[in-house]
């Protein structure tokens, strides 16, 4: 499998080399070296980031490898998107260039005449235009003194001769391979540009309601600040999650809940990043469930460090809330280490006439939430596909990709989450903090 990541990437970046540099860059230019030698290093930047973290490397080193390797990564994506776009443009455009060619070296007859009614001519003075023109052609091969002339045909194969190309001005192909080239580099890092901005900018609030029928009056408008994937790492930390606290605290929810991959790295590394959590405020406490990244990373561990902050760790169990159960399960990566999910343990026993909210990171435990009478689930993981058109495929590999969907007598609501994982890039899945609004439908 490796081997064949390793030769898709060396192929997609033999590709990218060739239409960007190979192209439009003249041999042994500077330009060339310059693009060739980016071709070699910034592969090796992006493999560099993408095992530093699991090498165990110095924190500082996978800091100086993730910004440049990550979004190359990106850059990698839509610039090979755009250039295939390219691709259908390449021989329209050459086609309307060879015709623009065409027509300026040799007008047709609609051309001639139209050119001519536009001066004012008329059709006596076409054929005086005639007759001037065939009395040149034979004084032009007559000899001349000397005894030496030109023939007719020979002055006419003059006449008619394509003017020499201007020098240095580029060719058609160069043109045609520079205009799409340089649309296409506008347009792959332009979109990773705005992405990276929409994540540094932080998640924007979303709201929902999700009504529940076993809901009471007491806790109708309870309000859950759902926020997930906020992925703390080499590229984001402690200003990241400070904006995040703070947008939280905003909307002034009754709870918080942190449903999972809040970290991309030990507790010594990003345990200064993650301080800022304890600010938050909620009344009736904030709530934490594992994620996948938090098994790469020291789970024991952070679940420790989240309840120093001020966080609840719910590891399959289950607190009362006024008017519905709060459950709680580890994410399914956990099964590696004997930790995973544990539904009977969290659900089993509870009072089923009271509605229950269930915080589990992937979306796929949904078919247990639904065995176990849970109303809903909240979940993450998917990141809404986080870069496009990465949303097809999470739409395929969950139950549900993004939003709220109802599963029998269960819905369940996903977040695209806070963050990002890798590329600090999000291309047609913004970011968001979700504030679900619980209703009772016997208020």
């Amino acid at each position: 499998m490796v081997i064949v990541v390793l030769a898709l990437l060396a192929g997609v970046h033999r590709y990218l080399w060739r239409r960007l540099v190979g192209d439009t860059t003249a041999e042994g230019s500077a330009m060339r070296r310059a693009g060739t030698v980016a071709a070699y290093v910034l592969p090796l930047l992006s493999v560099g980031a993408l095992v530093s973290g699991r090498a165990g490397a110095p924190f500082w080193l996978q800091r100086v490898l993730a910004w440049p390797g990550y979004l190359w990564l990106a850059a990698v994506l839509y610039l090979t998107l755009a250039l295939l776009v390219g691709e259908a443009v390449r021989p329209v455009l050459r086609r309307v260039l060879e015709r623009r060619a065409d027509r300026a070296g040799r007008p047709d007859d609609a051309d001639t005449a139209s050119v001519d009614g536009a001066n004012g001519a008329d059709p006596a003075s076409d054929a005086n235009n005639a007759s001037s023109a065939n009395h040149s052609n034979l004084s032009v091969g007559a000899p001349d003194a000397s005894g030496t002339g030109t023939s007719a045909a020979a002055a006419t194969l003059v006449a008619d001769a394509p003017a020499p190309p201007r020098p240095g001005a580029p060719g058609r192909r160069l043109f045609v391979a520079r205009a799409v080239g340089g649309a296409a580099a506008v347009a792959g890092l332009g979109t990773v540009g705005l992405g990276t901005y929409g994540v540094l900018r932080g998640p924007r609030v979303k709201r929902i309601t999700v009504p529940l029928a076993k809901l009471p009056r007491s806790a109708h408008g309870f309000r859950i600040a759902v926020v997930s994937d906020i992925h703390l790492g080499p590229i984001l930390g402690r200003d990241h999650t400070r904006r995040i606290v703070d947008t939280i605290n905003r909307t002034q929810p009754d709870l918080v809940a942190v449903v999972g991959d809040l970290v991309d790295g030990t507790v010594a590394d990003l345990g200064p990043a993650a301080e800022p959590l304890a600010r938050l405020k909620a009344r009736h406490g904030n709530y934490f469930v594992t994620g996948n990244h938090e098994y790469y990373s020291g789970a024991a561990q952070w679940v420790d460090q989240v309840r120093e902050l001020g966080l609840h760790p719910l590891e399959n169990a289950r607190v009362e809330i006024d008017g519905f159960d709060l459950a709680g399960v580890n994410d399914i990566a956990g099964e590696s280490e004997g930790q995973g999910p544990d539904f009977a343990r969290a659900l089993g026993d509870r009072d089923r006439t009271r509605a229950a909210v269930l915080l589990a990171h992937q979306p796929v435990v949904i078919h247990d939430a639904v065995a176990h009478g849970v109303d809903l689930q909240l979940s993450g993981h998917t990141h809404g596909g986080q870069l496009w058109p990465g949303n097809f495929i999470a739409d395929l590999a969950n139950p549900t990709g993004a939003g709220l969907d109802r599963y029998g007598d269960t819905q369940l609501y996903v977040s695209r989450g806070a963050g990002a994982w890798g590329p600090p890039v999000r291309v047609g899945a913004p970011s968001d903090i979700t504030v679900v609004e619980l209703a009772s439908l016997r208020a």
